[in-house]
């Protein structure tokens, strides 16, 4: 079954049609900088452009950097506060004409990498990273998935752990990567002895230039990359879009 996966993030939104069976994504993925202020119906607009280049009338999924509940966004770290309590699954359908499911976008990204990437075949607790504008987090015992846990924002130093963290945060603070590999080390030391996962995964855009920061990581649990790279929101968010029964 093929769905149109799009990760909705806070610099830009992306999409591609995704063989869900598979995890292949159909074509290259075509990517629209994320409107400013992103308020619902500026985003809106932006997914049905992206459904509207693929000449999409099937399903949709939308991986979104929020808590989701139900198709209602209840949360808004890096987009507009008007976000919060929006019904967006309803406002998506209605710009599209498809049938679309949101899920918070660090969740699509585990389910894209336990199904098809590092955390395949994987039992006891794995918990993803994503590193990016943010951090976003997901967390499965084996396999099942916790949603919306959003233990991105857990406080380090009296902040914002992805303040300090992020990969906007090494951008922003021009940290060198031994620096923010530092940083990285406390925060995912934190998640540790919160939820001591057995296999820790780290993904998003930054896991491309893993070997920058990696030797500066000390961890207890086994810690790999994702298989999928940035390309997990879009494949992640395609499984969270397959029609419920």
């Amino acid at each position: 079954m093929d769905i149109l996966g799009i990760d909705i993030g806070g610099t830009g939104i992306k999409g591609a049609p995704v063989n869900i069976e598979t995890g292949e994504m159909l074509s290259e993925r075509f990517r629209i900088p994320t409107p400013h202020p992103a308020k619902p119906q500026a985003v809106a607009k932006t997914v049905a452009e992206i459904a509207k280049h693929f000449d999409w009338n099937g399903p949709i999924g939308c991986g979104f950097p929020a808590v989701v509940q139900h198709g209602i966004t209840r949360s808004a770290a890096n987009v507009h506060k008007k976000w919060i309590n929006a019904d967006a699954a309803t406002l998506f359908r209605a710009e599209t004409g498809c049938p679309v499911n949101i899920i918070n976008d660090a969740d699509a990204a585990g389910l894209a990498e336990m199904k098809f990437g590092a955390g395949r075949g994987r039992d006891g607790v794995v918990l993803l990273v994503t590193i990016g504008t943010g951090l976003g987090t997901s967390l499965f015992t084996d396999g099942v998935l916790l949603p919306n846990t959003e233990l991105g924002h857990i406080e380090i130093d009296c902040n914002d752990a992805e303040l300090k963290a992020s990969n906007a945060a090494r951008k922003r603070d021009d940290l060198s990567w031994k620096k923010w590999g530092k940083r990285l080390n406390t925060y995912l030391s934190s998640l540790e002895a919160l939820v001591w996962p057995d296999f820790i995964i780290l993904g998003g855009g930054v896991s491309k230039k893993s070997e920058k920061f990696m030797p500066y990581l000390d961890l207890n649990a086994e810690i790999t990359i994702a298989e999928s790279f940035n390309h997990a929101g879009i494949i992640g968010a395609a499984l969270a879009g397959k029609p419920r029964k």
